[in-house]
């Protein structure tokens, strides 16, 4: 039997001295936003189309569905922090010591010298370390932060940010993300060329009372394939922060993307973030998603079956302990014949948390051949914690074939009665159970990934049993 392993959560909740080269007054303003716009010697467009957004922002309730937001206060969010290094740096010699040490103990770049493509890092605001390995390079393939390529390659920016996938006008947090948005990653993959080494980002957020907002824009062109992956994480601070950030996937015709990502933000910060893929003729695109940590998550990621034969998996799962509100999901359409969507959700909730399963699965009428199944698993581990299924499904064609199972159950007294008579204590009974239950989740992500969200779940576990 494996030995069950600790981690030591000082790697993600220690918090650096904050040193910023500007750090914004609390709130959001016109004036900010032009700040903004200008420190980042932003076009005329991208400068409108900030305005225009916090125009709608401010005409915008907040939702009154799902998890309760009224203790978030936007008053009091620093929306743009600039730490103490002034450029993004292809050398990890160049960045700032403290900044570097943050990184280095959450394995970047040591991930990119083994494993990756290339890697890119953001502290707070600021991209501060971006970099693609040359045969990459070679092969026309883009990875940049968004920041470096709307100057590098305005054109690709203009079509594809924000106006096809999601435009600025599609709900409250995108508004606010559109008008304040910084740092993220921009990636281009040429037509048939397949990038067989995962690329990965990491976001950390340092400073208290802030709001990260990075965008991450995927082009992957007619027969290419990449794989993303996505880490995030903040120390823990008493005031409130939020993360709204933004995923745009474009899937062309033929084409593939896997996007993983693990969401570990403390439990002081409200993770409102959006992600969305169109996928065109024969494209598939792939979500993989581990949810942790935060206060309260609202997360829906969404695919746009546009083209015939287009396919997506949704695979995640989402944990929730005392105090927090996983409210997760995710949301298909199917708009063309024979498109095809598999989705598979666990959560789990212990020590009075909440979790929700929250989907939308629409096939319209026309869309002869299409098929979608939906499995939705909730583990409680003591009476006190909550599951919920809110699951929607809007069927407009008959000749389509659709399926849906949730199941929410608890940790049964034999099964741990009989791990306990093999020589295990109710702890460790009680973790081997719930990683037999994350296990299909567990394998299809990033070894590396898989090996941190095991270790984080048995973490939150530890002291919380009994």
């Amino acid at each position: 039997m494996q030995d069950l392993i600790k981690l030591n959560r000082d790697i993600f909740d220690m918090a650096n001295e904050e040193n910023n080269l500007y750090k914004a007054p609390e709130g959001l303003s016109e004036g900010l936003i032009r700040q903004i716009s200008k420190d980042k010697n932003e076009p005329e467009w991208m400068l409108n189309k900030r305005l225009r957004a916090l125009e709608l922002f401010n005409q915008t309730p907040l939702p009154n569905w799902g998890p309760d937001l009224s203790k978030l206060d936007l008053s009091k969010i620093s929306f743009y922090v600039r730490p103490d290094s002034v450029k993004n740096s292809r050398s990890w010699d160049e960045v700032p010591q403290d900044i570097k040490k943050t990184f280095e103990r959450l394995g970047i770049p040591e991930a990119e010298r083994e494993a990756l493509a290339g890697a890119g890092a953001q502290y707070d605001s600021n991209v501060v370390y971006h970099n693609l390995k040359k045969e990459w390079d070679d092969k026309g393939v883009i990875f940049e932060d968004c920041d470096v390529a709307l100057q590098k390659y305005p054109k690709l920016m203009k079509e594809y940010f924000m106006n096809k996938c999601i435009p600025i006008n599609d709900h409250k947090f995108i508004m606010l993300h559109a008008s304040v948005w910084s740092g993220g990653t921009f990636i281009y993959v040429p037509k048939n060329v397949r990038v067989d080494i995962p690329l990965q980002a990491y976001f950390r957020m340092n400073s208290k009372k802030m709001g990260q907002f990075e965008h991450t824009l995927i082009i992957a062109d007619e027969g290419s394939e990449v794989s993303y992956i996505e880490g995030c994480s903040s120390p823990v601070y008493n005031p409130n922060s939020i993360h709204a950030g933004c995923v745009e996937i474009y899937v062309k015709k033929n084409a593939r993307v896997r996007y993983s990502s693990i969401e570990n933000w403390s439990k002081n910060t409200y993770n409102l973030n959006t992600k969305r893929a169109i996928v065109e003729e024969n494209g598939i695109i792939e979500w993989i998603s581990g949810n942790m940590g935060s206060g309260v998550t609202m997360l829906y990621p969404s695919s746009i079956l546009k083209g015939r034969n287009s396919k997506a998996d949704h695979i995640s799962i989402a944990f929730a302990g005392k105090g927090q509100n996983q409210d997760t999901g995710a949301k298909v359409f199917h708009l063309n014949v024979n498109t095809s969507s598999n989705i598979q959700s666990k959560s789990i909730s212990i020590d009075g948390g909440t979790t929700s399963y929250r989907g939308l699965v629409k096939i319209n009428k026309g869309c002869k051949g299409s098929r979608s199944s939906v499995e939705c698993d909730a583990l409680m581990i003591d009476n006190k914690s909550i599951s919920n299924t809110y699951p929607f499904i809007d069927v407009k064609e008959k000749n389509v074939d659709v399926a849906h199972e949730a199941t929410v159950g608890k940790i049964s007294d034999e099964q741990i009665f009989y791990l306990m008579s093999r020589g295990l204590n109710e702890e460790q009974a009680k973790q081997i159970v719930v990683s037999g239950f994350i296990e299909p989740i567990i394998k299809q992500l990033p070894l590396e990934y898989a090996a941190e969200l095991n270790k984080l779940i048995e973490l939150e576990m530890e002291g919380s049993l009994g």
